[in-house]
């Protein structure tokens, strides 16, 4: 199957008490822009990320709140800022490094939460059901062009709610010349 592509560039999520700190008790994020899976965003908001040894002055929020703030960056970002690469399927956030963040109002001191994430892809349960895709199962990626691109282990994320889109950060986009919003082939990997 043919789906689009979105290339995640480093982002934050937050959680409410940590954008009660760096923004300001009971701020509201605002939205730049809407993201292609229902309720996403992209907000006007960003954060400086601080590593042990540089880092991001402005790196986007994502919303909508999450449970628990975390810091998705590429493995090239995570390597540039001196922290260590972990790759984790958003949400996991055991033995992942910390980061200090540091908005207009105030600035914390995150224990865990960053990570490179897992390249994944969205699938509707529409999708899901005409493919016979499982959630939780690994597909592959087959990237065209000049340095085509098989990319394995991609996370199968089934949801009503999900518009089918494939996500890879940068590292892997920049790796395969591939576009944002570009159509890959997505399949069952052979065993």
């Amino acid at each position: 199957m043919f789906v689009e592509l979105g290339i995640s560039a480093r982002h934050v999520h937050l959680s409410r008490g940590d954008i009660d700190i760096l923004f300001g008790k009971e701020y509201q994020l605002t939205v730049f822009k809407d993201l292609k899976q229902l309720g996403q965003y992209a907000a006007n908001e960003k954060v400086e990320v601080i590593g042990p040894k540089g880092s991001f002055e402005t790196v986007r929020i994502l919303g909508p709140e999450r449970k628990k703030s975390q810091v998705e960056l590429s493995a090239s970002d995570c390597i540039k800022i001196g922290v260590p690469v972990v790759l984790r399927d958003s949400g996991d956030h055991i033995d992942t490094p910390g980061v200090k963040l540091v908005g207009p109002k105030g600035s914390i001191e995150l224990t865990g939460g960053v990570m490179v994430a897992s390249r994944h892809m969205h699938v509707s349960t529409e999708t899901a059901d005409k493919e016979d895709i499982k959630n939780g199962e690994l597909l592959c990626a087959k990237i065209p062009g000049d340095r085509e691109v098989i990319f394995g282990n991609v996370l199968a994320r089934v949801d009503a709610t999900f518009v089918d889109e494939l996500h890879l950060d940068t590292d892997e986009a920049n790796a395969s010349f591939v576009k944002n919003n570009q159509k890959v082939d997505v399949y069952k990997c052979q065993k």
